[in-house]
């Protein structure tokens, strides 16, 4: 697993062995990444400078790819203390120390955050945690008016109307919908 694009590009990313962690697949990002970049309804300056939210962040791959195309400061939220260790280890080996927060706990549950124009979710597969989560983390302050949520589930998931629905992708066993808060 590697950057895909952007300043760090080709930079190696480190995952937690098991099955725990599901990290997004470097063809998937590609793709997402070259999706809201060319989008209409998004553009290269909508993640220039922008703040960001990797929510069950995992190994942090989605968050450090926004960075290193652009984005100003990721904020990463992970349980498992395992991807924990892998995202402190991907953010260390980028340099992105002075431009990322961790939060360990739970994005059902998350601490008072600031607003962020992109908002990536990529919860477990199966067990309908984008409405809980978002949920949370709109009350928690993370999501900016009219912010970009990435949400990421399995190809078969149906997720309930959250906003207005920009654009859904199939990715192998991945579904992709881009919604705006």
């Amino acid at each position: 697993m590697r950057i895909v694009a952007g300043a760090w590009r080709g930079r190696n990313l480190v995952a937690p062995s098991g099955d725990v962690t599901r990290p997004t697949a470097d063809r998937v990002r590609q793709a997402l990444f070259d999706q809201l970049q060319h989008a209409p309804w998004a553009g290269r300056a909508m993640l220039e400078g922008a703040e960001v939210l990797d929510a069950f962040a995992g190994t942090g791959a989605l968050g450090l790819e926004a960075l290193s195309r652009g984005a100003a400061r990721a904020h990463f939220i992970e349980t498992d203390r395992f991807a924990l260790v892998a995202l402190r280890a991907n953010i260390a080996a980028c340099g992105a120390g002075d431009r990322c927060s961790v939060m360990p706990g739970s994005a059902l549950r998350p601490r008072a955050g600031v607003p962020c124009g992109v908002v990536f979710l990529d919860p477990p597969y199966g067990l309908g945690l984008v409405p809980q989560a978002l949920a949370a983390l709109r009350a928690a302050g993370w999501i900016a008016g009219g912010a970009l949520l990435v949400v990421e589930t399995g190809r078969d998931e149906i997720v309930e109307e959250i906003g207005e629905l920009l654009d859904e992708r199939v990715h192998g066993a991945a579904r992709i919908a881009v919604w705006r808060a």
